[in-house]
């Protein structure tokens, strides 16, 4: 596989929204982004068209030639460009379990150092979700302990994130 990461484009809300094969699952990828399920083509659009600005926001597709086969999204959590934070990961359902959930998480955190300066990346994950943590963990995350954690309702249950970041400090892997 030549993977790369692009610039989100409007066309590949179809394929992603035909990723999220339950209600469960979608939650776990989004949380409380998305009022209703299943999420359509446009609801993601509207989504990008709303929040992702290009400037603190940012969304990237990873392609294997013109073949969609993950997403991703960074937004700056700070007014600096040092600290951004990744969300809304996900790879082809199919395509699971051959390691492009970690060459996307590197591809981004590669991304954010080099073209965006930052010198801190985070993300949070529900702890019902092992894949995902077992993928950041793999591509050099670690879990941080935070005053209070984040938690959302999410199918009448209550679910805890577990906060992780990846700091410059850290040796940097190179994925692409």
């Amino acid at each position: 596989m030549n993977v790369r990461l692009r610039e989100f484009h409007p066309a590949d809300a179809n394929i992603i929204a035909g990723w999220l094969k339950s209600e469960y699952q979608m939650r776990q990828w989004c949380a409380d982004r998305y009022s209703r399920y299943p999420v359509t083509a446009n609801d993601i659009n509207s989504f990008h068209d709303k929040f992702i600005d290009r400037h603190s926001s940012i969304a990237l597709t990873m392609v294997d030639a013109a073949e969609v086969i993950g997403y991703i999204t960074l937004r700056k959590s700070t007014p600096e460009n040092s600290e951004w934070r990744l969300g809304f990961v996900i790879v082809d359902d199919a395509k699971r379990g051959l390691g492009l959930g970690k060459k996307l998480v590197g591809m981004a955190v590669d991304y954010a150092h080099k073209e965006l300066d930052a010198t801190k990346v985070s993300l949070g994950v529900f702890e019902n979700n092992p894949s995902a943590i077992h993928c950041y963990v793999a591509a050099g995350f670690k879990q941080i302990q935070k005053e209070e954690t984040e938690s959302y309702t999410c199918l009448g249950e209550i679910w805890y994130c577990i906060e992780m970041e990846f700091v410059e400090s850290q040796q940097i892997h190179d994925f692409l």
